[in-house]
């Protein structure tokens, strides 16, 4: 009898029939036989069609199939060390469901603007398709490192009515006969789930509406954000780090034949085990003035700022205390210093630029109010956020992680419109 199955689970079968929905991925001949490169979204296996040992019907069918034609294929699986997937499959029969005309993604070198317009497609080449299952275990890994961890998943709006930080970068809608934004952040709302449930984390959609053509840049991306109540600046950095080597490793343990797809450097993942270093804002102006960079003490690093500090190390490094004035009203100041906030970005290595950043919030009711005044910020649109303040304010850290940035890291790519399957960038909305 002969069983369905799908190309990832082959080993099961060997010396048995089956049968694989596929597509073909490419093929040659050697004039009696045929190589048939089949993929099926869950791996790629090559199916041998011998002529002597099939129908003449049989033959004709292979020979007919074209690049991302669509088939079942019968055969009988058997070990071939020289294979990829340490698997092959001699076909015995061919049943087409869909011959394909002038697939436009050949074997050739193609554009990026080429690629991109036909995104749809280029998602089945073998690098697209490895990076996707390295996305999805990523965001597997952050899920159960979170579950396991004591933290509730919660949800924040999409729809905000309005923005702590200004709305310049923000995506404007009409809700009903009112003003309304696409999220930049969810985390205003995280503290709020975090006071009723101790720790939490979101994970979903964010929007900037930046001008930005850069490689770390989208303008839809993901974001996880976590929030944790009754916990300082130290110990968010220790689950910070704890988090990255968890996801690291996870990949590592489960996307092996992904990264070898990928061509990415496996020894460089294997270094990511904390603790990270880290430095301070001051370290980090003195660090790159030394280098050249004529940076001033209270502006804001770059890209290639992060990149010279990232260049030090083999692991990420957390950049701490930040000057007051370039960070988000809610960080809390250090209070043996009032100029620099609690607050850490951590720089991922090989130049991927801030894959996260946190602070501890500010838990002083009058403190917070302040602020509000300092940054002209509507007390009555945000009531609710100084209301958490007022009812039983902790102290409480928190952080977020930018998913696609992440992705490009560890699988080690060159743009983040690879790290997500339908880009938004600052030019393109299409497909």
């Amino acid at each position: 009898m002969t069983a369905q199955t799908v190309i990832r689970q082959v080993s099961q079968h060997v010396g048995q029939p089956v049968k694989i929905g596929c597509w073909v991925h490419n093929k040659r001949s050697s004039g009696k036989i045929q190589f048939l490169q089949l993929r099926d979204g869950t791996g790629y296996i090559q199916g041998v069609v011998v002529r002597s040992d099939v129908p003449e019907e049989v033959w004709d069918a292979a020979k007919s199939l074209t690049q991302e034609s669509s088939l079942y294929v019968t055969g009988e699986i058997r070990e071939e060390p020289r294979s990829q997937s340490g698997y092959e499959m001699t076909v015995t029969g061919i049943e087409i469901i869909h011959l394909t005309e002038n697939y436009p993604i050949t074997p050739k070198e193609h554009g990026i603007d080429f690629l991109m317009d036909h995104r749809h497609l280029w998602l089945r080449a073998p690098k697209q398709r490895a990076i996707l299952v390295i996305r999805a275990q990523i965001i597997s890994a952050i899920q159960n490192y979170f579950d396991e961890n004591g933290f509730t998943l919660v949800d924040p709006p999409i729809l905000t009515p309005s923005s702590c930080e200004g709305t310049t970068n923000l995506f404007h809608t009409k809700y009903f006969d009112e003003d309304a934004y696409l999220t930049q952040s969810g985390q205003l709302y995280m503290e709020a789930a975090a006071m009723a449930l101790g720790k939490v984390y979101s994970f979903g959609p964010t929007f900037r509406a930046e001008k930005s053509k850069t490689r770390r840049h989208l303008i839809e991306f993901w974001m996880i954000e976590p929030e944790m109540a009754f916990v300082d600046h130290e110990e968010s950095l220790r689950v910070q780090e704890s988090f990255i080597a968890y996801v690291v490793q996870s990949v590592l343990d489960n996307c092996r034949k992904e990264l070898e797809t990928i061509g990415r450097d496996i020894t460089k993942l294997e270094k990511i085990v904390g603790p990270f270093p880290r430095i301070t804002y001051d370290d980090a102006i003195k660090f790159l003035n030394e280098q050249g960079y004529d940076i001033p003490w209270g502006e804001d690093f770059g890209a290639p700022h992060e990149t010279a500090i990232a260049e030090k190390y083999e692991t990420p490094v957390f950049i701490t205390h930040y000057p007051t004035k370039i960070k988000a009203f809610y960080m809390k100041p250090d209070p043996t210093n009032p100029d620099v906030v609690l607050c850490a970005d951590m720089i991922a290595p090989e130049g991927y630029g801030e894959i996260i950043g946190g602070s501890q919030r500010i838990d002083d009711p009058a403190l917070l109010e302040e602020r509000f005044t300092e940054h002209e910020l509507s007390t009555e649109a945000y009531q609710w956020y100084l209301d958490l303040r007022k009812y039983g304010t902790v102290p409480h850290s928190g952080f977020g992680l930018g998913l696609e940035r992440t992705v490009a890291w560890i699988c080690g790519l060159d743009h983040v419109r690879e790290t997500i399957p339908f880009p938004r960038m600052l030019y393109r909305l299409y497909p």
